[in-house]
């Protein structure tokens, strides 16, 4: 798994996308000459695609076609948040992530689907396969896992609620969480960030506007899922990934923990995104 397959050749591409709403972004992609599945990988909160391509280049490298969506108001989608530009999970998952799932069938056809995410981009994998299972056959997580403040180690699960209202209440506010200026979550939509801390608060997934139950949907879902932990990454423990998984009563899971021995890096929330080999063969495992 560590070299890349004889004779691969792989593609660069950078795909327009457009959801049906016409917001417009563009889809990176590394393609290889004789895919053997495709990915469809979510960022996390606040991440423009284009820092995971030397994963995705690993991934093309050994056979996998790799698709990287950006999220809206990210990298380079042409919204960007503010007091009278907003939206929530709703546009993410009902329009944004079927756009690019589109383009993935067009541009790798007929090979087994994987979709995946990191973090937030992880949890929204879940939840886009809770709305439409057919779209992938494999999970795959890395550094994710539910945000509910229960669900972490009690030196961190005590202030947790803290964070998540005064995050909301910060987007509120200002019209947009100023993330850049605080260090957490990037320039990002207040909707966003009010259903994500709705989850940290309570446990359960919803989505303003839409109508599907997301936790009796996660439950029904029967794909493999595999997930890995990064061993010092407080964003992600393994307890807040354990937890998400548990909504996926019917799946079939698999986690591998990476310590900075394995990594060859830190083993924390983002340094992987730079040094992804030791991921990239876990998943492949």
């Amino acid at each position: 798994m560590d070299d890349a397959a004889p004779g691969m050749v792989v593609r660069e591409l950078d795909v327009d996308a457009e959801a049906a709403d016409g917001h417009r972004y563009k889809l990176l992609a590394r393609v290889p000459s004789v895919p053997r599945a495709s990915l469809l990988w979510l960022p996390a909160m606040g991440i423009g695609a284009k820092h995971y391509l030397p994963f995705a280049d690993a991934l093309a490298r050994r056979g996998v076609a790799v698709f990287l969506h950006e999220w809206r108001g990210a990298g380079s989608s042409e919204l960007r948040a503010g007091r009278d530009s907003d939206w929530g999970y709703r546009e993410l998952l009902t329009l944004d992530i079927p756009a690019s799932e589109a383009l993935v069938a067009r541009h790798a056809p007929d090979v087994p689907r994987i979709l995946g995410g990191h973090s937030l981009g992880g949890q929204l994998a879940c939840c886009r396969l809770a709305l439409s299972p057919e779209r992938a056959q494999r999970l795959w997580l890395v550094g994710s896992g539910a945000p509910y403040w229960r669900a972490f180690p009690a030196r961190t699960a005590w202030w947790l609620p803290f964070v998540y209202r005064f995050l909301a209440w910060l987007a509120d506010f200002h019209g947009v969480l100023p993330g850049r200026r605080i260090g957490f979550g990037g320039h990002e939509a207040r909707s966003v960030v009010n259903d994500w801390s709705r989850t940290g608060l309570s446990g359960r997934y919803a989505a303003a506007g839409v109508d599907v139950d997301l936790e009796a949907a996660m439950a029904a879902l029967t794909l493999d899922v595999h997930a890995v932990v990064l061993a010092q990454d407080w964003l992600g423990p393994e307890s807040s990934l354990r937890f998400l998984l548990s909504k996926l009563r019917r799946a079939e899971a698999r986690i591998d923990v990476l310590d900075a021995a394995a990594l060859g890096t830190r083993a924390d929330h983002y340094a992987w995104m730079k040094q992804p080999q030791a991921v990239v063969r876990a998943l492949l495992d």
